[in-house]
């Protein structure tokens, strides 16, 4: 069809775009704004500082169909872009751009003066170019962008992907978005106004202050501890007491570097340590005063492996913290300091391992005013090109985020089971023995997971497993299989040189080669790279290798695929220039430009890859990377390679339910952390010699208690790690009450199995989050709005974690829309109040909410082992509500053909009655018949231990038409 054009004294309509040429563009501001209706609610807006739209094709963007319902009107300077829900106006002088719902009420607003656009030119450094130096003059120049918009006292800002420094509400903070191990970058913020921006870039960006953080020197008059001016004081002491001690003008010991000093090395690395002097065992500290320029919040960055803690003023602002020393983590903390005051600093570092880590830098100041807005800053992009998207609620909001960026696929049913994992079985006995003896002990599960380095030593990519230890992977597989069991293994995007792989990746030109030129070599002591995921035929190549070695060979026996360093990660602890050579150039352009996006073309080629060969066997990635987008691949998300402290726990939180904001509703995490400290190693060890438990291990299995106590209520209940190994009885024998945490927790997963499946069915169908901050279901309750330690799970369930070490009770926050009844007890709570509840070493505290439906079906073992008949309806009481209940036929996809059914329930709660729909749809083996045994909750129902084998209620036999039950 041909477009549509029309001329207008100060802007163009061509189809649903409206582009404005801006009459008085400031230096650093936009020549042209551009607005594209995508329907009611979502309004993309491009801008660039040139005099034409560049061309070009979007990553995470599908194609929309043209929408025609939208006036454009002007009225002096001004353009307005209206439609039923939403209008955008444009101020045509300045290109400023303002959104408001359909009641006039301002939602998004640029900041003024042409300020809330600014762009940079920016050219590609040599040095971030990579070994494949095919870049383009065009591909290696495009804009540093910034967008910034008013925001009011009372707003609170959400999503952005997954992060560490146990933060929800954003408002006034600061996040940099780059992929690495256990950090996720989205390029989503959610508004709790309702509305949400999607920026269509795929570089490193910011959140919040647009300027990187400073050296302290830089931001700070530094004094020694004895307050002589120009650096703090360093002292090390190793492990046999000798000392140095020496000035140090700022604390940036975050990289360790191989010999790249010919490609223009500046950053500061471990190197830049006394020279000689072993970090191993040491203590270290950094002491003295900072005396700020301005009175101000100061934003800092702790960077650390080892053992951290930082003072000012004598005030732990940030207590005992540790990482190991391959994995280096960072942390946030704020502090107000006066201005020309001396403010003394310690930091207590004792590192862990011979290489080590340790950084503190800090924001540039800004003023509070400005620290609230919402700022988004991209490092490279052809333009600046976001989409606006509003809704009446944050579902709404999500749902046009999935618009935009794909539906999310209905889960194979098994995924909401239980998967087995560690670091690493070791060979296929090993595998078939440990799902066995969770059959003979019948404990549920449902999926064991292959980690790493199953091909041999010296192969990775070949995609091969080890003879000698894999004797027979196609024996292996059916094994499993026949225990009931799926199988889940390690792929990373990363050859050997000497692998065939590699050689045909190579050959046309599909490897990144910067880590082979410099002589990388991985912790294994062999030496390859990672291929080019931005190029289809890489895609192409990538998929036919693993279908060769691993898919087709087997006969789809292998039901999951772990998509490992997929940031990409071709080397840690590197600084972010180094980090775009090796990953560069791409097939689109250079690594600077496509930094982010790796893990989502990745994700296609499997995605597209398994389809093409088995087409109605659902796809199921877990990746640990993630971006914009990346549901439509049927790929979820882990939070890497986490420690395993109390607080990284908690962090654990904060990054799911920021990361289901974020559009992406399938997370999960390492239940019980990754790397394990070592006196929780010892522990272990005392134990399995002499049978006795010490301080450290009775630690151990009450973190790994309570850890397995929430990850029961995430999307992927999956337990993972380090030695000691992480199988419920390798924690704890079967009368510690840790043993029997885990057992009662994972057992309620399998009963909840109805409600599970049941959102996941919405997820596909209605863009639902089962994952929830509070704000999700009780906006405008502005207590919830940064509740970092409860959580919905579903619309009926209040998770309320314990996550300090020997809390036996916990305050709980009860959102003042509804009453909420005790899940365990039913004893019930007015909304809008706090609460001290128990919360034993075997329970945590749950809540449901008021006019909630909740199914629970038989006790299983794995996740199909029976059909779920009967169903346990508990109803609570107090207000409304409904709940529909989603089949279809678990593991393929003909629920794209429409084969599924739905029933739906709806309480009333003036009459006490529940009526249960017509079934609608069909699937093969549905069961037409079944018995449902309806149980009501109130305040006032005695004897109400949570049982539902033998809850009192009403039992109905469903035979597929609508009933109404009176309770």
């Amino acid at each position: 069809m041909l477009a549509l054009t029309t001329q207008a004294a100060d802007y163009t309509v061509t189809s649903n775009t409206i582009t404005i040429p801006v009459k008085s563009p400031t230096a650093t501001g936009a020549r042209l704004v551009k607005l594209q209706v995508v329907n009611s609610k979502i309004i993309r807006v491009e801008a660039t500082a040139t005099t034409s739209f560049p061309q070009k094709n979007s990553l995470i963007i599908l194609p929309q169909p043209d929408y025609n319902n939208f006036k454009v009107t002007e009225n002096g300077s001004s353009v307005t872009v209206a439609t039923p829900d939403v209008k955008a106006v444009v101020d045509a002088s300045t290109g400023h751009v303002c959104f408001f719902d359909r009641n006039g009420k301002t939602l998004l607003d640029e900041v003024g003066g042409g300020k809330g656009k600014e762009f940079k030119p920016y050219t590609v450094p040599n040095r971030e170019i990579g070994a494949d130096s095919r870049l383009t003059d065009e591909q290696r120049h495009g804009w540093t962008w910034t967008a910034t918009f008013e925001s009011p006292d009372d707003e609170a800002f959400f999503g952005l992907g997954q992060h560490q420094s146990e933060e929800l509400n954003m408002k006034g903070r600061n996040e940099d978005l780059f992929q690495y191990n256990t950090k996720i970058a989205v390029p989503f913020v959610l508004s709790n106004k309702n509305y949400g921006v999607l920026w269509d870039s795929y570089s490193y960006c910011r959140f919040g202050n647009p300027n990187d953080y400073l050296q302290l020197n830089r931001a700070f008059k530094l004094y020694d501890k004895d307050g002589n001016p120009g650096a703090l004081t360093g002292t090390y002491t190793d492990r046999d007491g000798n000392t140095i001690t020496r000035a140090e003008d700022s604390i940036y010991y975050e990289f360790a570097l191989p010999d790249i000093a010919a490609r223009g090395l500046t950053d500061v690395g471990v190197a830049n340590l006394p020279k000689g002097f072993k970090l191993n065992g040491a203590h270290v500290t950094y002491e003295g005063f900072i005396e700020a320029p301005e009175a101000n919040l100061y934003h800092f960055l702790l960077y650390y492996a080892g053992y951290t803690r930082v003072f000012i003023d004598g005030e732990e602002v940030v207590p005992e913290r540790w990482r190991t020393a391959w994995n280096p983590n960072s942390h946030k903390f704020e502090y107000a300091l006066d201005k020309g005051m001396r403010h003394h600093l310690l930091i207590d570092w004792y590192p862990d391992g011979d290489v080590s880590y340790c950084g503190l830098r800090v924001a540039t100041p800004r003023s509070q005013a400005e620290q609230n807005r919402l700022c988004i800053w991209s490092e490279m992009a052809k333009d600046m090109d976001y989409y606006f998207i509003a809704g009446d609620n944050l579902d709404q909001v999500i749902s046009g985020y999935r618009t935009l960026t794909g539906k999310a696929q209905v889960m194979p049913r098994w995924t909401l089971g239980f998967w087995q994992s560690r670091e690493r079985y070791k060979s296929s006995e090993e595998i078939e023995s440990t799902l066995k003896h969770f059959r003979d002990k019948h404990i549920p599960v449902d999926n064991i997971v292959q980690d790493w380095n199953y091909w041999k030593l010296d192969s990775w990519g070949s995609h091969q497993f080890e003879q000698s230890r894999y004797p027979n992977p196609q024996v292996m597989l059916d094994s499993v299989h026949s225990m009931h069991g799926r199988f889940m293994i390690s792929v990373w995007p990363k050859f050997y040189c000497s692998t065939d792989n590699y050689k045909a990746l190579d050959a046309n030109g599909w490897i990144y080669h910067q880590a082979v030129k410099d002589s990388i070599y991985d912790w294994l002591g062999f030496m390859g790279s990672f291929y080019d995921a931005y190029s289809a035929g890489a895609r192409k190549m990538f998929w036919k290798q693993m279908d060769e070695n691993l898919y087709s060979k087997y006969h789809y026996g292998i039901d999951a695929w772990w998509m490992d360093a997929s940031e990409p990660n071709v080397r840690d602890c590197t600084p972010m220039w180094y980090r775009k050579a090796l990953c560069g150039a791409t097939d689109l352009g250079s690594a600077t430009e496509y930094f982010n996006a790796y893990s989502i073309v990745n994700a296609d080629a499997i995605y597209n890859g398994q389809r093409s060969v088995n087409p109605n066997q659902r796809v199921f990635l877990l990746t640990r990377s993630g971006f914009a987008g990346e549901q439509c691949y049927s790929t979820a998300s882990w939070s890497g390679d986490i420690g395993t402290r109390w607080e990284d726990m908690r962090a654990q939180l904060t990054a799911g339910l920021s990361y289901s904001m974020s559009g992406i509703p399938f997370w999960g995490m390492d239940i019980g952390g990754f790397c394990v400290e070592n006196r929780y190693v010892k522990g272990q060890q005392e134990y399995d010699n002499t049978g006795k438990e010490n301080a450290d291990l009775k630690e151990w299995r009450e973190l790994q208690a309570r850890w397995n106590e929430f990850g029961a209520f995430v999307p992927l209940y999956r337990t993972h790690g380090q030695w000691p190994l992480r199988e419920v009885w390798n924690i704890a024998p079967e009368d510690h009450p840790a043993y029997k945490a885990i057992v009662y927790y994972d057992k309620l997963r399998y009963r909840l199995m109805p409600y599970l499946y049941s959102m996941a069915g919405a997820v596909h169908f209605d863009d639902y989050t089962p994952m929830r901050a509070l704000v999700m279901d009780f906006n405008g309750d502005s207590k919830v709005y940064d509740i970092k330690d409860q959580f919905m799970f579903g619309p009926a369930l209040m998770a309320c974690p314990v996550m300090k070490y020997g809390e036996r009770h916990r305050s709980v926050y009860l959102p003042q829309q509804k009453g909420w009844y005790d899940l365990y007890t039913n004893k019930y709570y007015g909304g809008g109040q706090t609460i001290d509840v128990d919360a034993p070493y075997d329970r945590i505290p749950v809540f449901v909410p008021e006019g909630s439906i909740l199914l629970f079906g038989p006790e299983m073992e794995w996740s199909d082992e029976k059909p779920a008949d009967p169903i346990t309806v508990y109803v609570y009481a107090g207000k409304d509500g409904s709940f529909t209940l989603y089949e279809d036929e678990n593991t393929n996809y003909n629920y794209e053909k429409g084969l599924y059914s739905t029933i739906t329930f709806k309480y009333d709660d003036a009459s006490h009655s529940l009526t249960i729909g017509q079934r609608q749809g069909h699937f093969s083996g549905m069961l037409k018949n079944r018995k449902f045994n309806i149980v009501l909750r109130t305040p006032q129902t005695v004897d109400a231990t949570l049982n539902p084998d033998s809850a009192k209620g009403k039992t109905v036999a469903y035979k597929g038409k609508k009933l109404v039950v009176k309770l």
